[in-house]
Order: structure tokens, then C-alpha cells, then sequence
């Protein structure tokens, strides 16, 4: 397997930090970005040159753009670029201000739209290249509480599912990962809450307690290390793949039940249409 140069946001913790070190780990280069490449300091002090930390806030398009190209500069080319930066919101859809909602998108979304601009020239330059969006399971369905989490992250699948059909033409795959729960700090210190609401009061508890039973046997963000190398080895990658045991039983019984639903106002669809001209 010929040596790799990695591109990769939000390595200071989870599955970004983890795939810097299985790339690493194997003689990969990497460019690992972070808001604060403090963090970054213990993989420099063990990988030396093979590591390039820079300092990136992804909601910052000019820095996203000049970051890109200094990576591309200093290694001389790109392989895989990861839009792994992102943080997750608390809130139902009522609670959420207009600040948080743009923040949001403005990391989850907007953040990996900069930096897949910015790669893109280079890869399609090269003639090759790889793409890996952080999505989530959160990216095909919808729970109550982190609605404009999801609202995020089915942008970045709609966007992303098209780019991999514009760009095939020049050696670009695309993946969107979409992890399940993880015991990464998705949750934790990096999330932000809404003020909730007392007449949603009861609901909390209720959700609550629903997402402390779906996510009681977290995965384990380590073991992405040899997945990962294994989507971005592949001769065709996949569009899309779960990490982790629940997504598939959780998308198969949403889309069963959203083609159940399809057909049964199929009638009224097709009345839609109006009659044959």
C-alpha cells in the first residue's frame, strides 16, 4: 500500500484524533487540523514530520481555503480529506435561537462545504482523491431534541451524495460515515444545550431517559482505526457506511416505514400529478 497524505479536521479528541493515529501509525502523512494544535502536541512529539498541525476554526472559509493549500504545499499532495469538525446541539426545535441554530450549521455544514472547496482543485488536479464526510446516523433519521443536529448533517448527506455524481469523472470517491453511538464527547463538553422550555418539561425527561437506553452500549472510537483504513484502501469505496452494530436495524425500520407511508397516500400522489396532457 503506497504512503497516504491525510487531511483531516477536528483532531484534537474522537474520531478525528483516532484516525490521525492509525494513519500515522502505519507511515501516513497528515495534516491534523484543531482550533488549538495544543492538543496536537503528544502526536508531534511521537510522529515528528510525518504530522503537520494547523490551526483552523472550520467556519472560517478564508482560513479553511489557505489551510487546505498549505497542506498541499507541505506534502506535495492530498489523498484524504476528512471533514471530521463538528459538535452536536441539545434543544427542541422551539427552544433553539437564531445564534444557535447558525452556529450549527456553520461547523457541521458550512465548515465542510469550505473545506471541500478548497481540496477539490488539487484532487482534481491529481486525478485522484478521496473525500470522507463525518455524517451520522443522525444524518438518515430524526430523534427529538437534536432536530437542527440532524438538519445539519441531511444537508451534508444531500450535498455530498451529489458531489460524489459531479466529481466520479475525476477519480474522486466520496463517503459519508455515518457512526452510531460512540463513546466519543459528541455529547459531552463539545455540545451545547438550549434553554429549555417548562412546557416541554416532561418531554425532556422522557427523551432523555430514551437516549440513555438507545446509546447504553456505545462503541469504542479505537476501534474506527482499522475501519477507516479499510474504506479509505478500497478500490471503490462506498457512498456511504455505518460504524458501529444499531444503524442499519434503526435506517432499515425507518425506510421500511417511510415506503409503507409512500404507498399508502401513493392515490393522492399520483392525483397530484393532474391529468395526462
Amino acid at each position: 500500500m503506497s504512503e497516504k497524505v491525510w487531511f483531516i479536521t477536528g483532531t484534537s479528541r474522537g474520531f478525528g484524533r483516532e484516525w490521525a493515529i492509525a494513519a500515522l501509525d502505519r507511515g501516513d502523512r497528515v495534516a491534523a487540523t484543531a482550533r488549538n494544535t495544543d492538543s496536537l502536541e503528544d502526536l508531534v512529539e511521537k510522529y515528528g514530520d510525518a504530522i503537520l498541525p494547523i490551526a483552523l476554526d472550520v467556519t472560517d472559509k478564508d482560513a479553511a481555503t489557505s489551510a487546505v493549500a498549505r497542506a498541499h504545499e507541505h506534502f506535495g499532495r492530498l489523498d484524504v480529506v476528512i471533514n471530521n469538525a463538528g459538535f452536536g446541539h441539545f434543544g427542541f426545535i422551539e427552544e433553539i435561537t437564531e445564534d444557535e441554530a447558525r452556529a450549527q450549521m456553520e461547523t457541521n455544514l458550512f465548515g465542510a462545504l469550505w473545506v471541500t472547496q478548497a481540496a477539490l482543485p488539487f484532487l482534481r488536479a491529481q486525478g485522484s482523491g478521496h473525500i470522507i464526510q463525518v455524517s451520522s446516523i443522525g444524518g438518515i433519521t430524526a430523534f427529538p431534541l437534536v432536530g437542527i443536529y440532524h438538519a445539519s448533517k441531511w444537508a451534508l448527506e444531500g450535498f455530498s451524495q451529489a458531489l460524489a455524481q459531479e466529481v466520479a469523472g475525476f477519480g474522486i470517491f466520496v463517503t459519508l460515515v455515518e457512526p452510531g453511538g460512540f463513546s466519543t464527547d459528541w455529547s459531552g463538553s463539545s455540545s451545547t444545550r438550549s434553554e429549555a422550555l417548562p412546557d416541554y418539561a416532561e418531554l425532556h425527561d422522557a427523551v432523555d431517559a430514551a437516549r440513555k437506553q438507545r446509546f447504553a452500549a456505545p462503541g469504542d472510537p479505537v476501534a474506527t482505526r482499522g475501519a477507516i483504513l479499510k474504506v479509505v484502501d478500497a478500490d471503490r469505496p462506498p457512498l456511504r457506511i455505518f460504524f458501529g452494530e444499531s444503524p442499519l436495524g434503526t435506517a432499515k425500520a425507518d425506510y421500511a416505514g417511510r415506503i409503507a407511508l409512500w404507498d399508502e397516500w401513493n392515490d393522492v400522489s399520483i392525483e397530484a400529478q393532474g391529468p395526462a396532457k
